[in-house]
């Protein structure tokens, strides 16, 4: 090796060197950006944890206007509120039909999200490009505008005070979304598998139930729990087209807590928190999907 190598290998700038003593790769963050990220982290945590725990402490209050000076719940709490709520009053049957609306949302909303969402990602008919935009359409319009006529539809079909019937309008807040949602999960599927599908002797429908919705999981996670919470939480449609008590949802149960000049805060906080049980549980059933599904389906429209 002559003497010029040399020396131009003892002027070429040294790599970067971490504090541990070993390179640091590109993009790696140091000790600082760590500290920063995981303070940030716990910043949001504890914003987004803030209203529950509220809530939580406030259900524990034994009188309705324990709001109002909630320093006084500490000494004082107890279970009370939950014991009057599952004991007194129609919470088993709210339960009931909630459960019965939220999960027939669900199967019904994605099974119809899936199947247009597939159709327009593999399939090129008149108008598919539009089909899309229509649904988006479909959600310019406000529930005040749409709950008169859809209750003569539905009265006109004798669905009134029917589950059926919050099933249908929950559809139609869910379909749309979920659709487009699949559809771009559907995209980041290679066609090849559909012509593998063909190849092999499957129809349309067989290599979509066969091949397709296995693949597609996470997508039909995220939009099971779009469906799910959507059905859960809708309170405008359940409140006017559910006319008998035991037929009535949380949604429509909590608002027996208001009267005309009163209010019973703290039942209506142990009611939140009891309802709060079954949407966790149906978020821990698809939670290994649902951050794949939610990144997955927006890669691609």
């Amino acid at each position: 090796m002559s003497t010029t190598t040399l020396e131009k290998q003892a002027d070429a700038p040294a790599p970067a060197v971490t504090p541990a003593g070993r390179d640091r790769r590109p993009g790696e963050r140091g000790p600082l950006g760590t500290v920063l990220l995981h303070a940030g982290l716990m910043v949001a945590s504890l914003i987004a944890l803030a209203p529950v725990a509220w809530l939580v402490y406030l259900s524990l209050g034994p009188d309705k206007n324990d709001y109002l000076h909630p320093g006084g719940i500490a000494g004082k709490m107890s279970f009370a509120n939950y014991s009057f709520v599952l004991q007194h009053t129609e919470f088993f049957s709210w339960f009931k039909s909630t459960m019965i609306v939220a999960l027939g949302t669900t199967v019904v909303g994605v099974m119809l999200a899936a199947t247009t969402g597939y159709a327009v990602s593999r399939m090129r008919f008149p108008g598919h490009k539009q089909l899309m935009w229509v649904l988006l359409l479909t959600q310019a319009f406000p529930i005040a505008v749409l709950i008169v006529p859809m209750y003569q539809i539905f009265s006109d079909l004798g669905l009134i005070d029917s589950y059926w019937a919050l099933i249908l309008v929950n559809c139609t807040t869910a379909v749309p979304y979920s659709a487009w949602l699949l559809k771009g999960y559907f995209d980041t599927i290679p066609i090849e598998i559909d012509e593998a599908g063909r190849v092999d002797g499957l129809t349309p429908f067989g290599t979509f139930f066969r091949l397709i919705l296995p693949l597609a999981r996470p997508g039909l996670a995220v939009a099971a729990f779009y469906n799910f919470i959507t059905a859960v939480a809708e309170v405008a449609f359940a409140t006017t087209f559910m006319l008998d008590d035991s037929k009535y949802t949380f949604s429509v149960g909590l608002q027996t807590f208001v009267s005309e000049h009163d209010a019973e805060w703290n039942y209506m906080a142990a009611t939140a928190v009891l309802i709060a049980i079954p949407v966790s549980l149906f978020f821990y059933l698809v939670q290994k999907n649902l951050v794949t599904g939610l990144t997955s389906g927006g890669t691609k429209g």
